[in-house]
């Protein structure tokens, strides 16, 4: 059972003690990704999260992997559109060395002015290698085209001309104004001596002290309908369709969850048997539910050769009416719950995952639900109140993305029916 209390300061910290385990996981999550940015500041969260590996006030960035290396433990990033996290995972017993790591990192980082322009040239190669991704590209381009003129549409890795000319004074404004403790989640979980633990917090992040105002986005003023496409000189077309899902917390998240697993969510679901094993036209289709701060979107990808483009679309197009207007059988429909089920538990048995788990929902959602209650609210999900949902989701209008050899030569019709 996990515990969760607030320090003077803002900083909350939530917990989960796991004696059966031998490992800790630390992890230090942030209110702040590229749906926080403003388009003069696209791209800094991830280079932010980029720059402060490189060294503190005490540590360089080779000792930070040395202390790290030195005790068998692990120290990584990600940046999303909703949040930062900063996290390490090491044997119980030098849970003191990770902690003093990871915080030194957050409160302390330099963002030495040498390292800048290194770090640089690494996140424009990470945005050429996405560009060279056309899976990737047309994920992004999604977000452009659901979300236009909200920060939900920027990109994450941010864009060349902006990476480009960002200065340390850039960084440094930015981490000051966004990386505080009142905008700040400490996760804890495994093997660990709460009064040890407790200690480490209040000598480390119990002093930790930021000026300045909360950053408020504006909740998206709606689902967009739009077409965006790309020629590239490549074999495959990749094509994503956006449909609107649910938001993040609403009570029918588990219920597109559970459609996304009949709909394309996994190899025994509509789309990937009848598109990819009855047909053979796709190596890859799948549909995935996106859910964020006050909207939502479900995804539906495939990649496909030039010559069964047509074919694919109306494929999806038929399999979804068919689904829509026949629903699905009891057998079906169990066997997605449980599909549901078997992920969250099996999905929750390290200590990183049960870290991850509760950080993310504590930051995002200010509550965490129980294992008991996540199983109680699938349990009670209904077959009428999931094809509610989907019915909701596929027979909206939706944004569509292209991206290939000829891409914009696609009618627009054949992605937008």
């Amino acid at each position: 059972m996990y515990e969760i209390q607030k320090l003077p300061n803002g900083l909350r910290v939530i917990t989960e003690h796991l004696p059966y385990v031998r490992s800790v996981s630390i992890g230090i999550w942030l209110g702040t990704g590229s749906m926080h940015e403003k388009p003069s500041e696209n791209g800094l969260s991830h280079f932010l999260e980029h720059m402060l590996f490189k060294g503190t006030d005490k540590r360089t960035a080779r000792s930070v992997a040395e202390e790290m290396d030195r005790v068998g433990a692990q120290i990584n990033a990600f940046t999303s559109k909703e949040c930062t996290c900063y996290y390490a995972k090491a044997v119980d017993e030098h849970l003191a060395t990770a902690f003093d790591v990871l915080s030194d990192l957050v409160l302390n980082a330099s963002l030495p002015e040498d390292e800048l322009n290194k770090e640089r040239g690494v996140i424009l190669e990470e945005i050429a290698m996405q560009e060279d991704s056309p899976e990737d590209l047309v994920h992004d381009l999604l977000s452009e085209a659901v979300f236009r003129g909200h920060p939900l549409a920027l990109p994450i890795l941010g864009t060349t001309e902006k990476i480009e000319n960002y200065s340390r004074a850039d960084l440094k404004k930015y981490k000051d104004t966004h990386y505080r403790p009142n905008n700040c989640v400490l996760s804890v979980a495994g093997n660990f001596d709460k009064a040890e633990l407790w200690k480490l917090i209040e000598s480390t992040l119990g002093g930790w002290k930021a000026e300045g105002e909360d950053v408020v986005v504006d909740k998206p003023e709606g689902f967009q309908a739009n077409l965006i496409a790309k020629t590239k000189d490549i074999e495959q077309v990749h094509i994503c369709l956006g449909f609107p899902g649910v938001a993040l917390g609403s009570d029918d998240s588990y219920a597109i969850s559970i459609f996304n697993n009949i709909y394309g969510g996994g190899m025994s679901s509509r789309l990937f048997q009848r598109i990819r094993e009855e047909l053979g036209m796709a190596y890859s289709v799948y549909t995935y539910p996106s859910m964020m701060p006050g909207i939502g979107m479900m995804t539906v990808y495939a990649g496909t050769s030039q010559q069964h483009v047509e074919q694919v679309l109306s494929q999806l197009r038929g399999e979804t009416a068919r689904l829509i207007a026949d629903g699905v059988s009891a057998d079906e429909f169990q066997m997605a719950k449980e599909q549901l089920k078997g992920g969250f538990i099996l999905g929750l048995e390290s200590s990183s995952a049960r870290m991850s788990n509760i950080g993310r929902s504590l930051l995002l959602l200010d509550h965490v639900r129980t294992e008991t209650e996540v199983l109680d609210a699938i349990a009670k999900v209904t077959p009428e109140q999931m094809m509610r949902v989907a019915g909701e989701c596929v027979l909206a209008p939706h944004s569509a993305t292209i991206v290939g050899r000829a891409a914009e030569r696609v009618p627009a019709e054949w992605l937008m029916s």
